[in-house]
């Protein structure tokens, strides 16, 4: 993350005998932006060809295991395309209507994706517990060509993705998908040969099953962080307590309020936070101290820093 830039205002009169010091991260540049585009529109290029070989192949070798990872990458497709329009978009710069950007746009695609995969995976379920009851024949040798060929296509495009996993949740959705589609074809793969081997058609459906389990737990674990993100909730990894103190501890402080840590998209988290200081502490001071430990001991890019000039235990506040 690039260092945010701070912004001080001086000398506000509230009529509360306060003098209010406000840090603002500045905005800065997505560099990422660009090399999230081409890696996404690089693997929706290798998806849509994975599943239009695995279309073909469930139809023509009677395979509802090529099936269901077919369906899970119809939904991988449809999910980097969004992705990929989000990450477009939502590299526009701030507006007079949208003064936050766009970046929120990610978020809201990754959200639409999880949705996406919950139903596919429950219509596999469904058509494979329909499959298992009634088994089909299902012709092995096709059904370990096409998976094999979806197996590499998988791999390289989790290695175009790879490298901006942790900078976009749209980056990151994509990769959990395309991942678990990889493991999809590897299912697929030793349903086939299990297939070739016993003759029992029924590991057709049971493989289907399985891969639509699989999504499942991961499905939930991007639709939690994604929601976590709309409701504004404190970034992984951040805990809001540790970070209180740590303002608590800058020399001046002696009063810490209105502390609140979110964030935009993964990769931009913000803070904002009301300090009230000691008589003989410098406003500026304190401020550019606390504006450096939020950027660079837990990643805050963009803090909004507020400075009171309170006698220590002359108002008693809540901690929020």
């Amino acid at each position: 993350m690039s260092a945010a830039h701070d912004h001080s205002h001086h000398g506000h009169d509230h009529g509360h005998d306060h003098d209010h010091d406000h840090a603002h991260g500045g905005g800065h540049h997505d560099h990422t932006a660009g090399a999230s585009a081409r890696s996404l529109g690089i693997a929706l290029c290798l998806s849509g060809s994975v599943l239009a070989i695995e279309l073909a192949g469930a139809f023509l070798y009677n395979s509802l295991a090529l099936l269901s990872d077919a369906a899970h990458m119809l939904t991988d497709v449809a999910a980097l395309g969004i992705a990929l329009m989000a990450v477009r978009i939502g590299g526009k710069a701030p507006d007079d209507k949208r003064t936050f950007g766009y970046k929120r746009l990610e978020i809201l695609a990754a959200a639409f994706n999880a949705l996406l995969l919950f139903v596919a995976a429950g219509y596999i379920l469904i058509e494979a517990i329909g499959r298992f009851r009634a088994p089909e024949p299902v012709a092995a040798n096709g059904m370990l060509v096409i998976a094999a060929l979806g197996l590499i296509i998988n791999v390289v495009a989790m290695a175009v993705l790879m490298g901006g996993r942790g900078d976009s949740m749209a980056i990151k959705g994509a990769y959990l998908e395309v991942w678990s589609d990889a493991i999809g074809s590897l299912g697929v793969i030793i349903g086939a040969i299990l297939i070739r081997i016993t003759g029992q058609q029924w590991i057709d459906p049971i493989v289907a099953i399985g891969i639509a389990l699989w999504v499942l737990p991961r499905t939930w674990a991007l639709l939690r962080d994604t929601i976590n993100v709309l409701l504004e909730g404190v970034p992984n990894g951040i805990d809001l307590g540790e970070v209180r103190q740590a303002i608590s501890d800058v020399p001046g402080v002696c009063d810490v309020h209105d502390l609140h840590v979110w964030s935009m998209a993964i990769s931009d988290v913000n803070g904002s936070v009301h300090i009230a200081i000691t008589e003989l502490a410098i406003g500026e001071d304190v401020r550019l101290r606390v504006a450096e430990l939020l950027q660079h001991r837990f990643g805050i890019g963009h803090a909004t820093i507020q400075i009171e000039r309170d006698p220590c235990g002359a108002a008693e506040r809540p901690h929020r």
